[in-house]
């Protein structure tokens, strides 16, 4: 009942039966009594209608709300992890930055390590072609 007497259809409806007395001034007794009664039927219809609906639309309140705090949960959660995954980049990136590059030269060509730990070797020696000596750079 709520849904009809929420309708347009049924504003128009009793437009047009308010209009009868005006055309027809003999039907104003009866129509004035089935107007009563309407009312009298409609308005506790409206007002269980009305608390029915909401309260389903304070169920799905309340379903929403507790779907968002879930994923407000699952957010705060991967931010805390990208915050550590950060943190840690940055870090490695200023070790990296602290830590001296090896220059090896072999053949005249520039072979430059960066990032690899620090590995205690002999220097690295280049032979030119036609040279029986060792150079070390």
């Amino acid at each position: 009942m709520t849904v009809i007497f929420g309708s347009i259809w049924c504003v128009y409806a009793f437009f047009l039966f308010s209009l009868i007395p005006v055309l027809e001034p003999t039907w104003q007794g009866p129509l004035l009594y089935v107007s009563n009664s309407i009312q009298l039927v409609a308005l506790p219809a409206l007002m269980v209608g009305n608390a029915i609906l909401t309260r389903g639309s304070d169920q799905r309140a309340a379903e929403d709300h507790a779907a968002l705090v879930e994923i407000l949960s699952d957010v705060r959660e991967e931010v805390a992890r990208l915050r550590a995954m950060t943190t840690g980049i940055a870090q490695t990136e200023q070790e990296n930055a602290d830590r001296p590059t090896d220059v090896v030269s072999i053949a005249n060509e520039a072979v430059i390590s960066v990032n690899e730990p620090a590995v205690t070797a002999a220097p690295a020696a280049s032979v030119r072609p036609g040279d029986d000596r060792m150079e070390k750079h």
